[in-house]
């Protein structure tokens, strides 16, 4: 294929074929707006028309920041029919960080939506910056800034001369969520997009139906390239509807009344499932019921009704390691969980397994259509290759001659491959800490040890320095529910039982229950929910030593 060649946006062709049919569908508590095709089509063109007015320089940089909504789409669309570049953003940046992109990522104009920050970050947008401003939501932030996006649309005629881009021009430049530092500015092009196509079309891990009947839920963030390719990419190239969530507390009964077709989330959102179902339907109970051949059917049925699952053709893990006790649990529910692993810098494709490959659940799969996948002989760094690779990162050219090593991407993370070519994930290059005794610890490999217990909702393994490392955890609900003498005593029986089969150096001494919860706010989360190793180490490292030499196997932060 051609660099020169131009980028087929599909949405036009659905546009004319489904100008009737609802595309995006916004919910206010109870009640539903929907846009068809046409006018999501008609309201694109508006706004292009508007950014084209501006004078703006030619492929200049468009930011948005905004929670998941109709307008985010619309905006998109809008700055690829007028050949700018979209710089999307996290939604929770602070006014500190959000500063420091705009300015990096030399954006031009800025789209502010849906978001809860605006006093914080509305003194860092600097004065001469352009803004356009989506409606009003409900218990969200009132943008005092800026073009009103109804008047700004309505000034405008529909763009006629649609600008068509080339495969070799730059879409889009995503900043990842800095798990590993500063973010950085990754360079995806029209041809990395377009090829994300050979997926779908060849393996169809997703079930997609290529008649346009699919519905997808958007609710992970959609400047994270999950969701841009996965969600909004996949239905505007092969059709559907793209219903969005309200709020978070929402979520659940959104996701109920949609019903999606394909449905993708981040472990953390598989164990709020798991363990939301078994605070109402306790283990040993759901077991028995499930032996029983006529309840089990009935069951299962009302469990993914009430999830929101029933119609969904897949369902897909990915963003972080999801252990394989929990894809087995689900699986007993007859929810088969398809596990991804990828990254921004591939457009999220490497690797994929699907749900009902029962002997290579622990895995993330073989390597997609059009990946090669080799392993570093020396530092065990996993190496992909592929038509849907970066151009680089963003005035980074040194960070980008280390990452693309002819032709290789750098993944950062270290694996292994089996005999039938399934890779295996260990860990992070950057997560392997020494203890004092120079041995190397892969946490990873030993938080997974950690997934079936159900009284703790997540792990982090740490301990750089210290002779054994240690276990840092926060308490699910189910453990939040039980007398501290009892979790004490069954968590301590568990960490005997995960010790006994591992090497003396990787041993845990001390299981920690600390007390502040871990969230985006502390920044001990990321945006995508991955944990911040770093600023784990930040917050608690003065306290590993005490930690460590305490007698007990398992305590309490205090």
């Amino acid at each position: 294929m051609s660099n020169s060649q131009s980028f087929d946006f599909k949405f036009y062709e659905w546009e004319k074929k489904f100008h009737d049919r609802p595309f995006l569908r916004q919910p206010f508590g109870d009640r539903w707006e929907e846009y068809t095709w046409a006018e999501v089509g008609q309201m694109a063109r508006k706004l292009a028309t508007g950014l084209k007015s501006l004078g703006l320089k030619e492929k200049a940089h468009i930011g948005l920041i905004s929670k998941n909504c109709r307008e985010w789409i619309i905006a998109d669309i809008a700055i690829m029919m007028a050949g700018y570049v979209s710089i999307p953003f996290f939604p929770s940046l602070k006014g500190e960080e959000l500063e420091f992109l705009l300015d990096f990522g030399d954006v031009d104009l800025l789209f502010v939506g849906k978001i809860e920050t605006w006093n914080d970050i509305k003194s860092h947008i600097p004065e001469e910056l352009p803004v356009v401003r989506f409606p009003h939501y409900e218990a969200c932030s009132a943008v005092d800034r800026g073009e009103e996006w109804f008047a700004f649309l309505n000034r405008h005629e529909p763009l006629q001369k649609i600008h068509i881009p080339k495969l070799s021009d730059l879409w889009t430049i995503i900043f990842t969520s800095g798990t590993t530092g500063n973010p950085k500015g990754v360079e995806l092009s029209y041809l990395a997009l377009d090829e994300t196509k050979i997926i779908t079309e060849q393996l169809n891990p997703l079930k997609i139906d290529f008649s346009g009947n699919n519905d997808f839920i958007s609710y992970l963030p959609l400047n994270h390239i999950v969701e841009r390719v996965v969600v909004e990419h996949v239905c505007l190239r092969f059709g559907g509807s793209m219903s969005f969530v309200e709020s978070i507390s929402s979520f659940a009964a959104n996701l109920k009344e949609i019903q999606p077709h394909v449905f993708f989330a981040a472990p953390r959102i598989w164990t709020k499932f798991q363990l939301g179902i078994l605070a109402k339907v306790p283990q040993k109970k759901l077991d028995i019921l499930l032996k029983i051949p006529l309840v089990s059917t009935l069951i299962k049925r009302k469990l993914k009704k009430n999830l929101g699952l029933t119609r969904a053709r897949s369902t897909v893990s990915g963003s972080a390691p999801i252990p394989l006790s929990q894809i087995k649990w689900f699986r007993k529910l007859g929810i088969y969980i398809t596990n991804g692993y990828g990254m921004t810098e591939n457009c999220a494709i490497c690797t994929q397994v699907d749900g009902r490959d029962f002997e290579k659940s622990a895995s993330v799969g073989k390597p997609q259509c059009g990946v090669e996948i080799k392993i570093d002989q020396n530092t065990k760094e996993v190496l992909m290759r592929g038509p849907f690779v970066m151009d680089g990162y963003y005035k980074n050219e040194k960070l980008t001659k280390e990452t693309l090593v002819e032709g290789w991407l750098h993944t950062g993370d270290k694996g292994h491959l089996d005999e039938d070519g399934y890779l295996y994930i260990t860990g992070r290059v950057a997560d392997s800490f020494k203890t004092s005794k120079g041995k190397f610890i892969e946490p990873l490999t030993l938080e997974n040890l950690f997934g079936t217990i159900k009284p703790l909702e997540e792990v982090c393994v740490t301990g750089l320095g210290l002779p054994q490392p240690i276990a840092l955890a926060q308490l699910s609900e189910i453990g939040k529910a039980l007398p501290e003498h009892e979790l004490i005593e069954l968590l301590t029986q568990k960490l005997k039982e995960i010790n006994l089969d591992l090497e003396n150096y990787k041993k845990i001494s001390t299981l920690v229950i600390v007390k502040d919860p871990w969230t985006e706010q502390n920044k001990i989360l990321g945006p995508t929910l991955k944990i911040k190793r770093g600023n784990v180490e930040k917050m608690y490292s003065s306290k590993y030593k005490a930690w460590h030499e305490d007698h007990r196997s398992v305590l309490f932060e205090k």
